[in-house]
């Protein structure tokens, strides 16, 4: 199975990654986890994206906050599927982050999630690579089951306190 690759902009960001990079391990798909900043150290981002194929990675997770596109500069140099997880990092409580990944020029696509929205990119990045692994699909299916599960533990006992 192909990897998903998590690159963040600064190792601040792990800690709302991490969520992601273990879910992704409880569905058995591999991640390599990378801090590189598309303007601090963008011949670092460059070789790592340009060397993931033969790497074996199929997905990014792409984070940063303030205005920083890593997922931009990422899309820019692959045909790989780019998810981007824009970080609340600034007073704009990550607006900035959000309208940057998701403004993306015509061509050049990045999924965008929500604002520190992590387990929903690695829930997606599963999907993108469950295409053509009837596996993994099954562990979505029945990931999607447990978290129905939990919700009905929750109502009853809601209802039980009532």
């Amino acid at each position: 199975m192909k990897k998903v690759a998590i690159v963040m902009g600064s190792d601040s960001d792990w800690p709302i990654l991490k969520p992601a990079a273990d879910l992704l391990k409880d569905f058995g798909i591999e991640c390599e986890v990378v801090v590189a900043s598309a303007h601090r150290t963008p011949a670092r981002v460059h070789d790592f994206v340009t060397s993931a194929p033969e790497k074996g990675i199929g997905v990014f997770i792409s984070a940063a906050g303030a205005a920083a596109h890593l997922g931009g500069v990422i899309a820019s140099l692959t045909t790989l599927p780019v998810i981007g997880v824009p970080i609340n990092a600034t007073p704009l409580n990550g607006m900035d982050a959000l309208l940057s990944t998701v403004q993306m020029p015509s061509g050049i696509p990045v999924a965008s999630m929500a604002v520190n929205g992590a387990k929903n990119a690695a829930i997606f990045a599963a999907q993108i690579l469950a295409v053509s692994n009837p596996s993994l699909q099954e562990r979505l299916i029945a990931h999607r089951k447990q978290m129905a599960e939990e919700v009905e533990k929750k109502a009853a006992k809601v209802a039980a306190s009532l």
